[in-house]
């Protein structure tokens, strides 16, 4: 190179801060939908809902009785909170302390904060939960809308109903990861979540009839469905359950970046 040739500068590299967050979230939902635990829940949810439904459309068939879909989703719902939460928690509740043995090397030494570790984890896992449940339920509907008496359903009451029950998974995913992050032990981990869970459950049956309450949220889905619905009080059950969901995973994020690992 002579002295007249001109100095050809450097690219400038480009940084991407949410990478790492990205590469977590990408690992951990493919290891999640991969694991027996993730596929045991959806073979169990589906398999229950169709034989349910081929249980409600055999009644129609033998006995005449007419078996509304509203009800029947519902009760379908129901199963999804009730039955398959217990799934949902031993899903999420082992989302970091299962990893404590590797977990240092994947946060300390490879450029991966802590932060952008919990979020990674705790959104791989909501998406893949709520994504899932959606689907389920959109296959219930469409079953249920072919097979038994329809005629009381209503889109924007179906749609209502989903968010519902999407509002109470999204703080149930959000606890177990939260409860996950402050553990060091799985088994310990889905205990306290499950007791929470059901405990706070059984008090909120208690609260006054004014208080918006997501169990009554769940028993008046057949209602929700067929277009009778008070929106403000279902829309701040479901404000209520994002603003506690968000906090908790404050609350998690904040415990887990100053622990050791």
């Amino acid at each position: 190179m002579n002295a007249t040739t001109p100095a050809v500068a450097a690219p400038r590299l480009r940084i991407i801060r949410l990478l790492p967050y990205w590469a977590v979230f990408q690992a951990d939902f493919k290891a999640t939908f991969n694991s027996w635990l993730y596929r045991a829940w959806v073979l169990l949810t589906i398999g229950g809902g169709l034989g349910y439904l081929l249980y409600r459309f055999g009644a129609t068939r033998v006995s005449g009785i007419i078996q509304h879909a509203p009800d029947t989703v519902g009760d379908l719902l129901h199963w999804v909170i009730y039955g398959g939460v217990t799934l949902i928690i031993a899903l999420t509740a082992g989302a970091i302390c299962s990893e404590r043995g590797t977990m240092a090397d994947s946060v300390l030494s490879r450029g991966i904060s802590r932060r952008q570790y919990f979020m990674g984890k705790w959104h791989s896992r909501l998406t893949l939960v709520l994504a899932t449940y959606f689907i389920q339920a959109g296959l219930a509907l469409g079953g249920s809308y072919y097979m038994l008496h329809s005629d009381a359903l209503t889109i924007d009451g179906c749609c209502v109903a989903m968010l519902v029950v999407a509002s109470m998974l999204l703080f149930v995913v959000t606890f177990g990861v939260t409860v996950s992050a402050m553990s060091s032990n799985t088994l310990v981990s889905i205990a306290v979540v499950w007791i929470t869970l059901y405990g706070g459950g059984f008090v909120l049956t208690q609260l006054p009839g004014s208080i918006p309450s997501p169990e009554r949220a769940l028993q008046n889905l057949p209602t929700i469905m067929r277009g009778h619905y008070n929106w403000t009080a279902l829309s701040e059950t479901m404000l209520i359950s994002l603003a506690v969901s968000c906090v908790t995973a404050l609350v998690g994020m904040f415990c887990f970046s100053r622990r050791d690992v």
